[in-house]
């Protein structure tokens, strides 16, 4: 009787793998409010330039972000199926190597970032060691989604250095770059990261517990529903205010309310907390950011 050995995957598909590639709603979640916010700076269409150092750019840190997290995660992800067949989990593919691919993608999205100004790129620095550090968070933090969440929002800061910012360094140059509303965009969207990934907690709760991970989702409880629902609301309550201090108008609100849809939506899907559910509402998430920055772009373009 003849045997079939299985195919060897080649260098490429792993490394497609370990970023995520066929999961795209990863990256479109930092894009969205990023995109908002680089709209929201420029008073409208922030040009191609900028447009493709930021699309690119999130594309490139996520992806460096899933290897650091794969390679601090790997102990974990081992007793949990839904990652145990990560390649560094499975043992296709070594930690140097792993590191190796993720700082080539670092290295990337900061040549890039080279091609702004000097706020920007100073507070690319930050916004590195804070994606470096999260996942050791997990570790530490009671809820440490909230790192994570810090780490998504970053780029909306650098959003608005890179369209307000000049060529000075000193810290008051980078102060006027990023005005007052861009950290409490930061803040706003902190929120929309603690509800949907507080959300793809759920999924893992029962792995979690066995394993010794600290996450939302056990920090809040019986009372992660009503969490998940609070933060979105706190997110879009707090970004439309900001909004519309910043002049934004109906056409905006109208996607605050097209998301608001959702969040009626995704309380039905976790509300009974299974994990088909819960996994559901986090890959949907990336529709809620698309809506208002859709209703973002329709604003300023029809003033």
């Amino acid at each position: 009787m003849s045997t079939h050995a299985v195919p060897t995957p080649s260098r490429l598909t792993l490394y497609l793998d370990l970023i995520r590639w066929n999961r795209p709603a990863g990256w479109l979640l930092l894009l969205w409010p990023t995109l908002s916010a680089l709209w929201m700076a420029a008073d409208g269409f922030p040009g191609w330039h900028l447009l493709a150092v930021f699309v690119l750019g999130t594309i490139l840190m996520r992806s460096a972000g899933c290897c650091v997290n794969d390679v601090a995660d790997q102990e974990f992800d081992r007793h949990v199926k839904r990652t145990a067949q990560r390649p560094i989990t499975r043992g296709a593919m070594g930690t140097r190597e792993a590191l190796l691919v993720g700082a080539a993608l670092a290295l990337l999205a900061f040549f890039l970032v080279l091609t702004t100004n000097a706020p920007t790129i100073a507070l690319s620095f930050p916004a590195l060691a804070i994606a470096i550090a999260y996942p050791w968070a997990k570790r530490l933090v009671s809820m440490p989604q909230a790192v994570l969440g810090v780490a998504f929002s970053f780029g909306i800061p650098m959003a608005f250095s890179a369209v307000l910012g000049g060529s000075d360094w000193h810290l008051a140059a980078i102060a006027d770059a990023v005005p007052w509303h861009a950290w409490a965009l930061l803040i706003s969207n902190l929120f929309w990261v603690l509800a949907y990934d507080t959300e793809y907690a759920m999924v893992d709760r029962d792995d979690d517990i066995r394993i010794g991970i600290k996450t939302s989702a056990l920090t809040l409880g019986r009372f992660d529903v009503i969490g998940v629902t609070a933060f979105y609301l706190l997110h879009l309550a707090s970004w439309a205010a900001i909004g519309l201090y910043l002049g934004l108008g109906a056409w905006f609100l109208a996607g605050i309310a097209a998301a608001l849809a959702q969040v009626a939506w995704h309380w039905g899907l976790i509300r009974h907390r299974t994990r088909e559910g819960c996994f559901k509402a986090f890959r949907i998430n990336h529709w809620l950011g698309f809506a208002v920055f859709a209703g973002t772009v329709v604003d300023l373009a029809l003033r």
